[in-house]
């Protein structure tokens, strides 16, 4: 190793920022959360979907704003979560950044401090779950880590608040790292070449240079704003010169050489001895993921899921928020006061009426939904937190393979239960073109986001455990049908799959809260104006008679097919706009007892088959393209109809009791 120049220490300023960068699953949000307490804001990153929390934090008696970016295994951008973390770096004063480094996987996170280093950016790495790799036998030398790479090191245990104070005592002495790698002739000197025509950034211009000869595309809009034409033109001939006398593509080339870089430093920094003892997390982690003992495992998270989503959420909480809170005092004090206060009809209709903005769009987004939809982001937060995500993947890998998928694929699809639009982004974690294809088709089909799922919960929380599990079957077996078709009909090849796992651990409350508080906010901010808007639709279409024009048009469908009240299609049509508004309003009927228990399983069926939400299908036109949106909904909308015939056909054929 060698080190041409001393760094330079950067005292920490009142004000500044703080930036926490790592690979996925090292503790970053509970190193976040530490750090800034509760007071966060989770908002979408400028042009893009992917959220940054921010949060204020008070640390040596000065204030500094923290940032929390996505997982990331390489700053080479491949997802648009790099992407994000990338931008972060290059285009914001980002002075202060902690690497976050999971100490029992030191290689994947010294790939990303070498960037790092090269960016010369000031950074301190914090060695987290130190205690983890502790119980494995595996120690590191941070001190010859420290001389290495010429920054600060400090050991964490996050879930434990240990080395909190010795990780903000760092913050105070950052260092740029004093480490250069040397990738030797040719790369070297294109690389000098590049760096002459780039121009100043908060990155160092060889940092960005090595990024443009890896054939970054995501560059290109900073380069047309920073730069003339015919300077862009030379660094990519220079790109296309240099790629030739390499038979691999140049960003492999790169990320070897980086690699070859990491060996050489773990064989100098770690000493790895063999353990017999076994921890509950190591026993556990591996009964969960056994192609025997992972089933019941499974099972038993699913029937708690929809014991505390579906029995407690949707009965014991709604019923409060409905029936006492809603019921007996918001809606009646709201239609006196709207009575008393306002004489026109069309604003008392508007505000109190059967489609009224009070005692409709507040009450089902409120009083229905937010309930049922607060339990379930808790028991999301749970999985995510323990490290159980990961391990679902691996438990329906062979079922994703029937449909030409692998594991990976699970990520957007358990993401998709939280939100579908989310989760048509995170397909570009997926490898080929075909597996994305496909995956976007399922979101759009059959994946309900967790507003609509808990609502679904909710439901069938009040008919039956059978209905429930009907319902599950249904939709699975459709979704396996549909992806095994389409895995033959679409080209395309699909990838291998290779899947990281982090220990099962306890889940650390703090951290829950923190999650499902951030994700309840962004339920409010951004579900509750769309329950409005929803409403706002049906009132109009009602005033002006074409909400009735429209259930006789849908009549022969909805009650011929379907078997269901003509009422429902109103349900149906803004669970267009709004999955979950769709089902909140078939929950409603079921409350008022206008829906059997066939007819509540067939609607249920019907309307997760159904169209994707409003949002939903701009997000796959944007990903997609709108000949391709178009073809999914044109596939969807009459499947889900014809399924939910099906159904309810053989059912009361079947004279099937629930």
């Amino acid at each position: 190793m060698h080190n041409h120049h001393k760094a330079k220490e950067v005292p920490l300023k009142e004000g500044e920022r703080v930036v926490l960068v790592g690979n996925p699953n090292v503790g970053k949000s509970a190193i976040f959360g530490l750090l800034t307490g509760s007071y966060v804001t989770v908002s979408n990153y400028p042009g893009t979907t992917v959220e940054i929390t921010r949060g204020a934090a008070h640390l040596n008696k000065k204030r500094y704003q923290v940032i929390d970016t996505p997982g990331v295994n390489n700053l080479l951008p491949l997802s648009e979560d790099e992407r994000v973390t990338r931008d972060i770096l290059l285009s914001e004063d980002s002075h202060r950044i902690v690497q976050v480094i999971d100490s029992k996987n030191l290689r994947r996170g010294l790939l990303i401090s070498l960037q790092l280093a090269e960016m010369e950016l000031p950074f301190l790495l914090d060695l987290n779950m130190e205690d983890e790799a502790r119980s494995r036998g595996i120690t590191i030398d941070t001190d010859r880590l420290t001389q290495i790479l010429g920054v600060g090191t400090v050991s964490t245990v996050a879930t434990r608040r240990k080395g909190l104070d010795r990780l903000v005592g760092g913050l105070s002495q950052l260092r740029a790292s004093s480490l250069r790698i040397d990738y030797g002739e040719p790369i070297e000197s294109s690389l000098r070449q590049v760096v002459e025509l780039l121009p100043q950034a908060y990155i160092s211009r060889r940092a960005l240079g090595l990024m443009l000869l890896a054939g970054d595309e995501s560059l290109k809009g900073w380069l047309h704003q920073n730069l003339s034409a015919a300077a862009i033109e030379k660094i990519e001939a220079i790109c296309l010169s240099l790629q030739e006398k390499f038979s691999h593509p140049l960003s492999y080339v790169i990320t070897e050489i980086r690699l070859r870089w990491v060996d050489s430093i773990l064989s100098q920094v770690v000493a790895a001895e063999k353990m017999e003892r076994s921890s509950w997390g190591t026993t556990l982690g591996q009964w969960s993921t056994h192609p025997i003992w992972g089933i019941p495992f499974l099972l038993a998270i699913l029937y708690l899921t929809y014991r505390f989503v579906g029995v407690f959420g949707a009965g014991t909480l709604v019923n409060f928020f409905e029936q006492t809170l809603f019921g007996r005092y918001v809606n009646p004090a709201a239609i006196r006061l709207v009575k008393a206060a306002i004489p026109l009809p069309f604003l008392q209709e508007l505000l109190v009426g059967d489609y009224g903005l009070i005692t409709m769009a507040l009450t089902y987004a409120i009083a229905i939904v937010f309930p049922i939809v607060g339990t379930f982001f808790v028991i999301f937060g749970l999985m995510e937190d323990s490290g159980y995500l990961p391990r679902l993947a691996v438990m329906s890998n062979r079922v994703f393979k029937v449909m030409g998928l692998n594991g990976k694929a699970v990520l957007p699809m358990v993401l998709g239960l939280g939100c579908d639009t989310m989760a048509v982004l995170t397909t570009r974690i997926l490898e080929s073109n075909k597996e994305r294809l496909i995956v976007i088709l399922l979101l759009a089909l059959g994946v309900p986001c967790s507003a609509q799922l808990g609502v679904i919960l909710g439901m069938l929380g009040g008919v039956s455990l059978k209905a429930t599990i009907l319902w599950s079957f249904t939709v699975v077996a459709v979704i396996i049908a549909v992806g095994f078709l389409a895995a033959r009909v679409l080209p395309g090849k699909g990838s291998d799959f290779i899947l990281e796992l982090p220990p099962l651990r306890l889940p650390q409350i703090s951290n829950i809260v923190i999650k499902t508080a951030a994700r309840i906010e962004w339920y409010l901010k951004e579900a509750v104006p769309l329950f409005a808007l929803g409403t706002l639709f049906l009132f109009f279409l009602n005033w002006f008679g074409l909400l009735k024009a429209i259930e006789e048009l849908a009549s022969p469908v909805i009650s011929g097919l379907l078997g269901l009240p003509t009422k429902a299609t109103g349900a149906f049509i803004v669970g267009f706009l709004r999955r979950d508004y769709g089902a909140a309003g078939l929950y409603a009927l079921a409350k008022q007892g206008q829906l059997d228990p066939i007819q509540v399983v067939v609607s249920l069926v019907t309307i997760t088959l159904f169209v994707p939400c409003i949002a939903n299908f701009f997000m796959i036109v944007k990903e997609k393209g709108l000949k391709v949106a178009l073809a999914m909904a044109g596939f969807i909308f009459p499947f889900a109809i014809l399924v939910g015939g099906m159904l309810n056909w053989l059912l009361r054929w079947m004279q099937v009791q629930l």
